[in-house]
């Protein structure tokens, strides 16, 4: 029993089961938004996808699924784009929906204009299209929706109607227990009543060389003829005895897909036989299916019992997807004697070319890494190895070096029966001798890993290390070591760089472009050409690979480009395969390619490989781009839908403005880029993105123009999108306001013109009053001074008078003391002196100019004052005592006393108020 098991186990182990099928496009519930079952799938004409779902109706853009919950919160079973409407059933309700100008679906009831409402627990199954009539079908009743005139015809059954069909233009209904029927001048007809009809189940009813074709639940296809059914017999009869098929389609190549309970879908061929068979195992969510549909674009939907696919039947690529893990990561793979051999980090498996049915089986001994695979002029194929190098015959595999890594293989020019191989540790001579290779010597003077290498004719080796840079190496005539070694200077590091001939010349990769060896400077120079297969931001490795027809593959972010002579202009001819990287899933740095038959190509990926035919690739520009949605979100989250096909009108500051866009393209390796534009915002375009959606926010006030464009693989599409809008002048911008602030800045610059005058003014006169004081102070000044000069005369004058008494006094007093001299003239004379009324004159002028009122203000209040009376009033007015008076007067200090008693008498003074004080006040 051990042993047994140890067989079965080496067995699954040897074998690696799998299909090239075409790829798909998965969505589940978590992707669309929906409930798990999806029953009918249909198309409108700008290729949007409308599903039944139990949750809805679910509407597929390209870029985003919306939701649409049913009308009734029931179970939508049938869906059907009429022109402009989407027609839909469910539990008790029928009706269309259609959008509305903001873009979103708005729902119409039917079934609400029936006379009679749909008996109890109705559902509709179906939905087809006849000329102007929407036909309805129900598990009871057919019901015939007139658009034109908005009428109804209704065909009932006493017996359950499984499903109806349009073909040729002909409608016709499956009864249970009772047969098909045809509709025909308004009546059902019953044209087939045979017992598999009465008892089975049609699942569909097909047009087959001017004949009826039915697909049976149980027993297969059937040709209805001269009203007689016929087993139609293919090569499928056996599997179709073993599944239970519910749904179909015949495709427009006229092959068929079908779908099963429990098996996934089967594609069959026109002749009946099997293409392949997609499961759950092998791509599919689910293998129930419940519905399938062929869309504008040759795509098959699949709706699944739990999720939505879309298989991409007509794609020019295939995948074959490792799911049991047995054949890992494809690093290289070669057709080699009509086989395909693959060589994985799980080691070398083989299987015919043509036999994609057949399992690959493993070559024993090759367990572990292999890294290449190399074709000897067709006569050896060679495996590169971990643990050595392998000579492949008979799909045997023996280890003809055993030094570890062999990286590659190239033959060595002018040389027979030798090829050069690259090793973790340098370079080896591989020689053939009496037809059996073995390894003749190691290359000496050279230890460096040698990936990526080749040789000239001169024996001139260059090595790339992509740590390290480009070695290049002169080998004797012998190739057993280097005489000469040195680097390349001219080429930039960098990793995952490429080295590779290219027709005859020698190809660096790197970041910075494609260099070419030049022969007469001895040195790399950057090719022009070349290098725009090399752009920085697509630049994921510089894998290069030659293939048997000489083309030149190039793998980049977004593009798989190869590059063949134009056989016109003979240059480079530069040829992009939109098939992005994250699609293509291969390892970085090692990248794979390899012709298997005329155009179509193989491809290494991490889980597998895919199949590349070029005669198939048909990348069109006919794509439409569709601008979806118009909205605006609110600071709390809320959302507002705007109208599209209007001039929009939004307010200032108002939230964020939101555009949704999409390309309705299905093509699961076909990639779709955006890029948009705000014309009043910036007239540069954004970056590509795979973001189907743009928004802006706090966007000033004025006229925009939003565009978007979208690449489709490496083609634009054939239209750009534009919506018009303009933002709202908030409210202290808008006219009222500033008109408000005109008036408001009018009255401002009138007061201010005002205050300004008025400060002016203010300031003129303020100023001019200052002027005016400094001038009476100037005035006043010179007044002040004259009137100390005046002063200074008066007391002059009156210390002279003074002093002049005095000296004539004593003259006078020391005259009398001889009294001879009493009488004599100089007495008289003296007396006369003493007396002279010049004196007070002088006295009197220099007064007045100096207190030039007080005399007369004296003389005025006091008239009865005689001049010796105002004498002695100026001379207490300058404030002099009696002492100072007396000679003044020329008389006694007594005397003067007795005239001031005198005086007060005449000024009316009491005697307790000071003469002086009185004199003063004037």
């Amino acid at each position: 029993m051990k042993t047994l098991q140890l067989n079965v186990l080496m067995f699954l182990c040897l074998m690696s089961f799998g299909q090239e099928l075409p790829p798909i496009e998965k969505f589940t519930t978590e992707n669309y938004h929906g409930d798990n079952q999806n029953w009918m799938i249909s198309q409108a004409s700008n290729n949007f996808i409308y599903v039944a779902n139990n949750i809805g109706l679910l509407e597929y853009n390209g870029a985003k699924w919306v939701t649409y919950p049913s009308p009734n919160n029931t179970i939508i079973r049938a869906v059907r784009v009429i022109n402009d409407k989407i027609y839909t059933g469910s539990y008790g309700e029928f009706g269309y929906w259609i959008k509305n100008e903001f873009g979103i679906l708005t729902y119409a009831s039917l079934a609400s204009k029936l006379e009679n409402k749909l008996s109890e627990d109705e559902e509709i199954w179906n939905i087809i299209e006849y000329k102007e009539w929407v036909v309805f079908q129900s598990g009871d009743n057919i019901y015939f929706y007139n658009s034109t005139t908005e009428t109804f015809k209704i065909i009932h059954s006493n017996n359950i109607i499984y499903k109806i069909f349009k073909v040729d233009n002909r409608i016709f209904y499956h009864v249970d227990n009772e047969g098909i029927y045809l509709v025909e001048n308004g009546k059902p007809k019953l044209i087939l009543n045979h017992e598999i009809v009465k008892s089975g189940r049609v699942i569909n009813i097909f047009k087959r060389d001017e004949n009826l074709m039915l697909l049976t639940r149980s027993y297969g296809f059937y040709t209805f003829k001269n009203n007689n059914m016929t087993p139609w017999e293919t090569p499928a009869d056996d599997v179709f005895k073993k599944v239970n098929i519910f749904s179909s389609i015949q495709l427009k190549d006229g092959s068929f897909i079908v779908g099963t309970i429990s098996d996934g879908v089967i594609h069959l061929n026109i002749d009946g036989s099997i293409n392949y068979k997609i499961t759950q195992k092998t791509g599919l969510n689910n293998n129930t299916v419940l519905c399938l549909f062929e869309d504008q674009a040759q795509n098959v939907w699949v709706g699944l019992d739990n999720g939505i696919n879309c298989i991409n039947v007509k794609s020019a690529i295939k995948t074959y997807y490792d799911y049991d893990g047995v054949l890992g990561t494809v690093y290289s793979t070669m057709v080699f004697n009509n086989y395909l051999y693959i060589g994985s980090n799980q080691g070398l498996f083989y299987r015919e070319v043509n036999d994609i049915d057949s399992p690959f089986k493993f070559i024993e001994g090759t367990a572990g890494q292999v890294w290449d695979l190399y074709n000897y002029k067709d006569d050896y194929l060679f495996c590169g190895h971990h643990l050595g190098t392998f000579l492949i015959k008979n799909n045997k595999a023996k280890n003809i070096n055993k030094n570890l890594g062999a990286w590659t293989f190239k033959a060595i020019p002018n040389a027979e029966n030798l090829i050069l191989q690259g090793n973790y540790d340098g370079l080896y001579i591989l020689e053939k001798v009496n037809e059996t290779w073995q390894t003749r010597n190691k290359v000496e003077g050279f230890e460096n890993s040698s990936r990526y290498f080749e040789i000239n004719d001169d024996n001139q080796v260059w090595v790339n290390h992509e740590y390290k840079g480009v070695f290049k190496l002169k080998l004797d005539d012998s190739l057993k070591k280097v005489i000469k070694l040195g680097m390349e200077t001219s080429l930039p590091l960098g990793k995952n760089t490429g080295l590779i001939r290219y027709k005859n010349n020698i190809i660096y990769r790197a970041q910075e472009g494609m260099f070419e060896y030049n022969n007469s400077t001895d040195a790399f120079q950057r090719d022009s050409i070349l290098s725009l297969t090399t752009k920085k931001d697509q630049y994921i490795s510089g894998k290069l690979v030659v293939d048997k027809n000489d083309k030149l593959w190039v793998f980049s972010k977004d593009n798989l480009n190869y590059i063949e002579n134009d056989n016109v202009t003979n240059q480079p001819a530069i040829n992009n395969i939109s098939i992005p990287s994250k699609l293509r899933k291969g390892l970085l740095g090692y990248e794979n390619i390899s012709l298997t038959s005329n155009n179509k190509y193989v491809l290494g990926t991490t889980n597998g490989y895919i199949t590349l035919d070029l005669s198939k690739l048909n990348e069109t520009n006919n794509h439409t781009t569709y601008l979806n949605t118009v909205a605006l979100q609110d600071i709390e989250g809320k959302i507002s839908q705007y109208k599209i096909q209007h001039v929009g009108e939004f307010n200032h500051n108002n939230g964020i403005l939101l555009f949704e866009y999409s390309v309705p393209e299905y093509d699961k390796f076909l990639g779709v880029k955006y890029q948009y534009k705000l014309e009043g915002h910036s007239n540069k375009w954004s970056p590509w993105t795979e973001n189907a959606q743009a928004s802006f926010e706090n966007l000033s006030f004025g006229d925009y123009t939003f565009k978007v464009r979208v690449k489709v693989g490496n083609k634009l599409t054939k239209n750009t999108v534009s919506y018009t809008f303009k933002v709202d002048r908030p409210w202290y911008l808008s006219n009222i306001a500033i008109s408000f602030y005109f008036l408001l800045l009018l009255l401002i610059t009138l007061i201010t013109h005002k205050a300004y005058k008025r400060y002016y003014n203010n300031k003129f006169k303020h100023e001019q009053m200052e002027n005016e004081q400094t001038i009476m102070q100037i005035k006043n000044e010179k007044l002040n001074q004259d009137i100390e000069n005046k002063n200074r005369e008066l007391a002059i004058s009156t210390m002279s008078i003074i002093k002049k008494n005095r000296v004539l006094n004593k003259i006078k007093k020391e005259l009398k003391k001889n009294k001879d001299n009493a009488d004599n003239a100089a007495v008289i004379l003296i007396d006369s002196n003493l007396n002279d009324t010049k004196d007070w004159s002088f006295f009197e002028q220099a007064f007045n100019n100096a207190d030039k009122d007080f005399l007369e203000k004296i003389k005025k209040s006091h008239p009865n004052l005689t001049p010796n009376d105002l004498r002695f009033c100026a001379y207490l007015r300058l404030n002099l005592s009696s002492k100072e008076m007396a000679p003044l007067l020329n008389i006694s200090i007594k005397s003067v006393e007795t005239k001031r008693y005198r005086l007060r008498k005449k000024l009316g003074l009491e005697h307790d108020n000071s003469l002086v004080d009185y004199i003063l006040k004037f």
